[in-house]
């Protein structure tokens, strides 16, 4: 069988994978948005954006396959589909989507094994954390925010990743929304209402800075801003559907949810 050897990935969680099974050779292009792993952006051409591709570029690099993700791509799957490239769209929003995108892309590049061993290690992890935080008696009550001005709650993966971690996802009813615009929150006295013990900013593109968090009218009262429990993960670790969450990104919600109930429920 002849495998993919000239790949072009036009977001970031597959140019991860593919290094992490060691296929990095096999990328001729990538997204300009990628910052993990950092070499790819010393190694690797940058043919994308998110919503905008180099078309040009791209076929310039003859590539047997592009990667892309969710329907906010279609426009240029289609253009180059029409220029008889072959793509291939990824368009998960949950935990299992994302083991399920390591397993399939393994399995496109002749990397099936390394693939299901790295899922697994995934899987482990994942199992382990929620061992220890099914053991709580008393969970937090989490606020995600992915954007302000409009407020915009967390994804889908972001909030079951919350859940994994040991808290209670404010906006859990809001994560089944694929587009931001079905996650606005028009009231922000709501998110106040809700009291959320420990509230996460990640702001794609947008530094998140919490302590302006209690200058916003009428959210100096809400617990989390009474006791310092609120905090920036950054949008590159956990917004990004791919390794990076299920890593750098869990582990960082695992931390600040695990401080939480250290503070209120693990002292003497």
């Amino acid at each position: 069988m002849n495998w993919p050897k000239r790949i072009i990935c036009m977001t970031e969680e597959t140019v991860e994978t593919l290094y992490l099974l060691g296929e990095q050779d096999r990328i001729v292009g990538i997204s300009g948005f990628t910052v993990r792993p950092p070499e790819a952006r010393k190694e690797k051409p940058k043919v994308s954006a998110f919503t905008s591709a180099k078309i040009p570029k791209i076929l310039a690099l003859k590539p047997d396959l592009v990667l892309g993700f969710s329907d906010l791509q279609a426009d240029i799957a289609a253009e180059l589909i029409k220029h008889g490239i072959e793509v291939y769209i990824f368009n998960h929003r949950t935990v299992n989507g994302i083991l399920r995108m390591i397993r399939t892309l393994g399995r496109l590049v002749d990397a099936a094994d390394a693939a299901d061993k790295l899922a697994s290690t995934y899987e482990s992890k994942i199992k382990l954390i929620q061992n220890e935080t099914s053991q709580w008696s008393v969970k937090p009550n989490v606020y995600f925010e992915e954007w302000y001005e409009p407020i915009i709650s967390g994804i889908g993966w972001v909030s079951e990743l919350i859940e994994i971690a040991g808290g209670v996802d404010c906006y859990a009813e809001n994560a089944k929304h694929q587009g931001g615009k079905d996650r606005i929150i028009a009231d922000p006295m709501e998110v106040v209402a809700k009291a959320p013990d420990i509230i996460i900013g990640s702001w794609c593109g947008k530094r998140f800075h919490p302590h302006k968090v209690g200058e916003r009218q009428g959210w100096k009262n809400v617990p989390a801003v009474l006791t310092n429990q609120v905090y920036e993960v950054k949008s590159a670790v956990i917004l990004q559907p791919g390794p990076a969450a299920l890593t750098e990104g869990l582990d960082q919600l695992f931390a600040i949810t695990k401080n939480w109930h250290t503070a209120n429920y693990d002292t003497p």
